[in-house]
């Protein structure tokens, strides 16, 4: 445990390290800002020539794309660990949008697990953020940064346990049992 949270401590502070560049002017902010909208205003364009789910997933790829260029804008315009940490959950919110109108083309118990995957990727994702973010701040031994790394543990077993139990449906009866059993052991739910 300790050798990865120091493996993620010497990470996050290279990642932190990259993105601390020189500040901004006000003109190359508005000028990024300015792209950063014709960007996302060229993307949509193109998602209207399209139909039915497949609009919908371009709609939320480029929302995504917005929604991170804008706080990778904010990080590199005022460089923090709460600043990279927005950049991170920018990112996983953008990845779980997509994913989750990607699993609106599939049915039933297909589309159930696709939508837990969805989410326990997020939670994966969010997790890793906000311990980042912590041993940026505090450090990797500090208790702040501990605790983080424990609940984003519990929060990552959690959506991976429900997506286990997700595809458990499609069985019954002793396999069915099984599969649940199984997925308890592996997540720590028994």
């Amino acid at each position: 445990m300790r050798r990865t949270l120091i493996a993620l401590a010497v990470t996050t502070c290279l990642a932190f390290a990259g993105s601390a560049g020189a500040a901004l002017t006000k003109d190359e902010y508005k000028s990024q800002k300015d792209k950063i909208e014709a960007d996302y205003k060229a993307a949509s364009d193109t998602c209207k020539a399209l139909k039915a789910n497949a609009q919908d997933i371009c709609k939320a790829e480029a929302k995504g794309k917005q929604k991170v260029a804008k706080a990778e804008l904010e990080a590199s315009s005022k460089p923090s660990p709460r600043a990279d940490e927005k950049v991170k959950m920018a990112k996983a919110d953008a990845t779980y949008d997509v994913a989750k109108e990607k699993c609106d083309d599939l049915t039933g118990n297909a589309k159930d697990v696709c939508k837990k995957d969805a989410k326990a990727a997020f939670e994966s994702a969010k997790g890793d953020a906000k311990v980042s973010k912590a041993v940026s701040e505090k450090g990797a031994g500090s208790e702040k940064a501990a605790a983080k790394a424990k609940d984003a543990r519990d929060d990552k077993a959690d959506a991976q346990y429900a997506a286990a139990k997700e595809r458990c449906d499609t069985m019954t009866g002793a396999a069915k049992d099984t599969c649940v059993a199984d997925a308890k052991k592996k997540f720590g739910k028994l």
